[in-house]
């Protein structure tokens, strides 16, 4: 799954930062940062509790697309652990 922006980009020093907890980036054109700066931070977690991975690739200027790969397993009905919304398929 991606997502992708046209805002202002991240720069390459700061990429991996913003994954860090309480941590903002960006200079003077955006103003003060609002939030805590944990959605990113538990957005990964998240991802890699679930045996993901979620990066982020960014050009200063040209924006920025998240990213994030999850694994499949290969029978989950079998496991019980396909659901969609909360409600077990049948079958």
């Amino acid at each position: 799954m991606s997502v992708t922006d046209t805002g202002i980009g991240i720069s390459v020093a700061d990429q991996e930062m913003i994954f860090d907890e309480f941590r903002q980036v960006g200079g003077d054109y955006a103003g003060k940062p609002e939030g805590t700066g944990l959605g990113l931070t538990l957005a990964r977690k998240f991802v890699e509790m679930h045996g993901g991975r979620m990066w982020v690739k960014s050009e200063v200027g040209q924006g920025s697309t998240f990213s994030f790969t999850l694994p499949l397993d290969s029978n989950p009905r079998e496991q019980g652990q396909l659901t969609l919304h909360g409600i077990a398929p049948t079958g």
